[in-house]
């Protein structure tokens, strides 16, 4: 198959709106409200920071933005009410700030629910649907869902992840994530899948899944990638965390030309340029 003449066109459901994706990526700009992000400039627990940030996310070029209450490493316990605490007045405030769809950041149903039905359209969660009533809620509240793959759990260390065939789980483990969130009643232009780079991964699985991105890709669904600024390019080039914005480029250039559709970044004026110029090289390749 190939990723850039696909039979049909793909389009992806995102609140009331619906974006074709068929060759061009969207760019979801992250907002952490946390004291601990691992990446520093992210970390805008402080709300007039955190306001600021999103401001200069949309006026990048963001699509959609993505907020987060909890890092998805070991760290602090944060409680269900803390969570709640630190997203649910940040999204309704920006839902009422700026036209660009939502997502929460969660692996926890309640905080999904409540975030819907404050103005988030998508429920991004890095457990793989642990929690047996978060696809419920996303599909009474008509919101899309982003399944991804985890070894063990958020917040849990996973030193030494094995794997026989690292894409073959992860694809399977996908199709799975996938049949559960239709089975629930989401609908499945409303289903997003992601590889979960990082998440129980060496840097080498990671970088593999990455380079498979195509493989994940065939699979008919929109394919997020989240390669921004993660441990694995660190290990890979020798980086700080604070050095790896062109690693973090050169992957989401990659991931586009293997078919990834969104793609989860910090720096969102360095991948909106990057997008628009893999674009036009793969239009004017054809």
């Amino acid at each position: 198959m190939d990723i850039h003449r696909p039979t049909s066109p793909l389009t992806v459901a995102l609140g009331n709106r619906t974006f074709d994706v068929t060759r061009r990526a969207l760019v979801m700009g992250i907002l952490n409200r946390t004291p601990d992000s691992f990446f520093a400039p992210a970390a805008t627990y402080d709300l007039d920071a955190f306001f600021e940030r999103a401001e200069t996310l949309v006026n990048d070029g963001a699509d959609l933005l993505d907020v987060g209450g909890v890092k998805a490493g070991p760290g602090e316990e944060v409680s269900e009410s803390e969570e709640l605490d630190r997203v649910v007045n940040v999204i309704e405030q920006l839902s009422q700030r700026f036209d660009l769809p939502l997502s929460i950041d969660t692996w926890r149903a309640s905080v999904a629910r409540e975030s819907f039905r404050v103005g988030a359209c998508i429920g991004n969660d890095i457990s793989g649907f642990a929690d047996p009533h978060y696809l419920e809620a996303a599909a009474q509240a008509g919101a899309s869902v982003v399944a991804t793959h985890i070894r063990l759990r958020p917040r849990v260390a996973d030193p030494n992840p094995y794997y026989l065939d690292v894409t073959t789980t992860v694809r399977d483990f996908l199709i799975d994530r996938r049949q559960r969130a239709l089975d629930a009643g989401v609908r499945a232009d409303r289903i997003i899948l992601d590889a979960g780079l990082d998440l129980g991964k060496t840097a080498a699985q990671s970088l593999q899944l990455l380079r498979d991105s195509e493989t994940l890709a065939q699979l008919g669904s929109p394919l997020l990638l989240s390669a921004s600024n993660k441990t694995f390019l660190g290990v890979m080039f020798k980086l700080e965390v604070a050095e790896r914005r062109e690693a973090s480029l050169g992957a989401c250039a990659l991931g586009i030309s293997g078919g990834c559709r969104i793609l989860r970044v910090h720096d969102v004026a360095g991948t909106v340029r990057v997008r628009d110029t893999v674009e036009r090289l793969l239009e004017m390749a054809k």
